[in-house]
Protein backbone atom coordinates (compact mmCIF):
# COMPACT_ATOMS: atom_id res chain seq x y z
CA UNK A 1 0.00 0.00 0.00
CA UNK A 2 2.90 2.18 0.55
CA UNK A 3 4.47 1.99 -2.32
CA UNK A 4 1.24 2.43 -4.47
CA UNK A 5 0.84 5.59 -2.57
CA UNK A 6 4.11 6.85 -2.94
CA UNK A 7 3.71 6.36 -6.75
CA UNK A 8 -0.10 8.75 -6.54
CA UNK A 9 1.17 12.25 -7.25
CA UNK A 10 -1.30 13.53 -4.45
CA UNK A 11 0.57 11.99 -1.58
CA UNK A 12 3.47 13.53 0.35
CA UNK A 13 6.26 11.20 0.38
CA UNK A 14 7.51 12.37 3.86
CA UNK A 15 3.96 12.35 5.22
CA UNK A 16 4.08 8.66 3.91
CA UNK A 17 7.34 7.82 5.58
CA UNK A 18 6.45 9.45 9.09
CA UNK A 19 2.86 7.54 9.33
CA UNK A 20 4.30 4.11 7.79
CA UNK A 21 7.19 4.73 10.41
CA UNK A 22 4.70 5.54 13.42
CA UNK A 23 1.79 3.22 12.51
CA UNK A 24 4.52 0.38 12.42
CA UNK A 25 6.35 1.16 15.43
CA UNK A 26 3.04 1.07 17.29
CA UNK A 27 2.94 -2.49 16.31
CA UNK A 28 6.24 -3.15 17.18
CA UNK A 29 5.63 -1.80 20.84
CA UNK A 30 2.29 -3.58 21.10
CA UNK A 31 4.48 -7.16 20.67
CA UNK A 32 7.03 -5.73 23.10
CA UNK A 33 3.82 -5.28 25.95
CA UNK A 34 2.39 -8.48 24.91
CA UNK A 35 6.00 -10.05 25.63
CA UNK A 36 6.26 -7.60 28.70
CA UNK A 37 2.62 -9.46 29.62
CA UNK A 38 4.03 -12.73 29.16
CA UNK A 39 6.74 -12.45 30.83
CA UNK A 40 5.26 -12.21 34.22
CA UNK A 41 3.62 -16.03 33.92
CA UNK A 42 6.45 -17.30 32.33
CA UNK A 43 9.83 -16.34 33.80
CA UNK A 44 12.74 -16.31 31.41
CA UNK A 45 14.62 -18.74 34.30
CA UNK A 46 12.26 -21.42 33.88
CA UNK A 47 13.96 -22.02 30.48
CA UNK A 48 15.47 -24.88 30.22
CA UNK A 49 16.04 -26.63 26.74
CA UNK A 50 19.64 -25.72 25.64
CA UNK A 51 18.67 -23.49 22.74
CA UNK A 52 16.52 -21.59 24.71
CA UNK A 53 19.13 -20.81 27.29
CA UNK A 54 21.43 -19.83 23.85
CA UNK A 55 18.84 -17.19 22.30
CA UNK A 56 18.28 -15.50 25.70
CA UNK A 57 21.94 -15.54 26.13
CA UNK A 58 22.11 -13.75 22.89
CA UNK A 59 19.47 -11.70 22.93
CA UNK A 60 20.86 -10.75 26.77
CA UNK A 61 24.52 -10.02 25.72
CA UNK A 62 23.47 -7.83 22.41
CA UNK A 63 20.52 -6.34 24.16
CA UNK A 64 18.45 -3.78 22.75
CA UNK A 65 20.33 -2.92 19.24
CA UNK A 66 18.70 -5.94 18.12
CA UNK A 67 15.55 -4.22 18.16
CA UNK A 68 16.79 -2.08 15.20
CA UNK A 69 16.43 -5.81 13.15
CA UNK A 70 12.93 -5.02 14.47
CA UNK A 71 11.49 -4.21 10.58
CA UNK A 72 12.82 -7.82 9.27
CA UNK A 73 9.81 -9.72 7.72
CA UNK A 74 9.23 -13.20 9.89
CA UNK A 75 11.65 -12.24 12.87
CA UNK A 76 10.76 -8.70 13.46
CA UNK A 77 7.82 -8.97 15.44
CA UNK A 78 8.94 -12.13 17.46
CA UNK A 79 12.13 -9.68 18.24
CA UNK A 80 9.94 -7.52 19.73
CA UNK A 81 7.95 -9.98 21.91
CA UNK A 82 11.07 -10.91 23.46
CA UNK A 83 12.34 -7.55 24.28
CA UNK A 84 9.51 -7.21 26.14
CA UNK A 85 9.39 -10.47 27.81
CA UNK A 86 13.36 -9.36 28.60
CA UNK A 87 11.69 -6.45 30.23
CA UNK A 88 14.00 -4.18 28.33
CA UNK A 89 13.82 -1.01 28.92
CA UNK A 90 10.44 0.71 26.93
CA UNK A 91 12.45 4.09 26.27
CA UNK A 92 15.45 2.54 24.16
CA UNK A 93 13.29 -0.25 22.96
CA UNK A 94 11.20 2.30 21.46
CA UNK A 95 13.32 4.54 19.85
CA UNK A 96 15.40 1.36 18.25
CA UNK A 97 12.17 0.02 16.60
CA UNK A 98 11.56 3.76 15.21
CA UNK A 99 14.49 3.68 14.12
CA UNK A 100 14.95 0.64 12.74
CA UNK A 101 11.18 1.07 11.03
CA UNK A 102 11.98 4.22 9.53
CA UNK A 103 14.93 3.03 8.11
CA UNK A 104 13.05 0.45 6.16
CA UNK A 105 10.47 2.76 4.60
CA UNK A 106 12.86 5.53 4.00
CA UNK A 107 14.60 2.90 1.82
CA UNK A 108 11.74 1.98 0.13
CA UNK A 109 10.68 5.48 -0.39
CA UNK A 110 13.96 6.53 -1.75
CA UNK A 111 14.24 3.93 -4.65
CA UNK A 112 10.47 5.03 -5.67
Amino acid sequence: MLLYMANQPEYDHFQLWWVASVGNTLGGMTSWVLGYWVASRYPAEGLVKASHQRSLFWLKRWGSPVLLLSWLPVVGDPLCVVAGWLRMNWLPSLLLILMGKAARYGVLLFFV
